[in-house]
């Protein structure tokens, strides 16, 4: 009864977080199946019927068939390129003990003290002069450098916790660096990459700010993110066509978390247990 009562506060702080998420989830999945008459005269009501015109209406408005693809071409490519500059990175630092491999990581750091738009014009800039704006390929190259920072710093923590007799034992028999990286480092490493991965995918994913100025509005090229506000009228918005886009552009997102969220867990776990 004492343990109980101790935690009741924190159980009530748990349910209280887990409402104030459930309800807006709630509202904002009810939207889809209503239209603006509904939503605005009874918001929590469910909906009368659970049929898909809404998203049909959403799916063909905004294009976002070709825009879904567009985003997940931009993301899966990003994020590859993401993994191969930073896997390597990661082990470099992660097995130097110097105070150049030191400073390099500070370096690495510092790119968290950049904001997002600070860097808008000079992107624009370089993707003018390259000869990229308005592509789909520039974002490739861009998206990657905007995740070092953080892919570098989760990557290098993982790896210092890896035992240096492991790659001894691989140099002696003949390995390379290559092979060390790729055998042992990288396989011991999963969770890390997985947070990395899914971490950066839902960066990728929502970006919007870039992805309207860099790629524009073609919807040939435009990203999800740069297709939902054409689903806005000038006339008026159908809040029940918006939700419903919304929740289209959601659903990769929701499929890669649970895919990776165990493997985020054992990183999240194993974090605590090193602390």
């Amino acid at each position: 009864m004492k343990l109980s009562k101790r935690w009741l506060p924190a159980h009530l702080l748990v349910w209280t977080y887990a409402v104030l998420l459930i309800v807006p989830l709630y509202y904002f999945l009810a939207s889809a199946f209503k239209s603006n008459e509904e939503i605005f005269a009874h918001p929590f009501a469910l909906p009368d019927s659970l049929g898909f015109g809404n998203f049909r209406t959403a799916y063909g408005s905004a294009s976002l068939g070709q825009a879904i693809v567009n985003s997940a071409l931009v993301t899966v490519l990003a994020l590859a390129l993401t993994l191969l500059l930073a896997l390597p990175a990661s082990f470099a630092l992660a097995r130097s003990t110097g105070r150049l491999a030191s400073a390099v990581e500070k370096v690495f750091s510092l790119g968290f003290l950049i904001p997002t738009f600070a860097a808008l014009f000079p992107t624009f800039l370089l993707a003018a002069a390259t000869g990229l704006f308005h592509t789909q390929l520039f974002m490739v190259l861009f998206l990657p450098a905007t995740a070092m920072p953080l892919s570098v710093v989760i990557l290098v923590q993982f790896m210092r916790t890896i035992p240096r007799e492991m790659e001894e034992a691989a140099r002696i028999d003949g390995a390379s660096t290559y092979t060390v990286l790729r055998h042992i480092y990288t396989p011991m490493c999963l969770p890390g990459i997985a947070t990395v991965i899914l971490l950066n995918f839902l960066t990728f994913w929502n970006e919007y700010l870039y992805s309207l100025v860099i790629i524009g509005p073609d919807p040939d090229q435009r990203t999800v993110q740069s297709a939902l506000p054409t689903l806005k009228a000038i006339t008026g918005t159908d809040y029940g066509v918006l939700t419903a886009g919304t929740v289209l552009t959601l659903i990769p997102v929701w499929i890669v978390y649970t895919v990776l969220q165990k493997r985020m867990q054992q990183a999240l776990i194993s974090g605590a247990v090193k602390m």
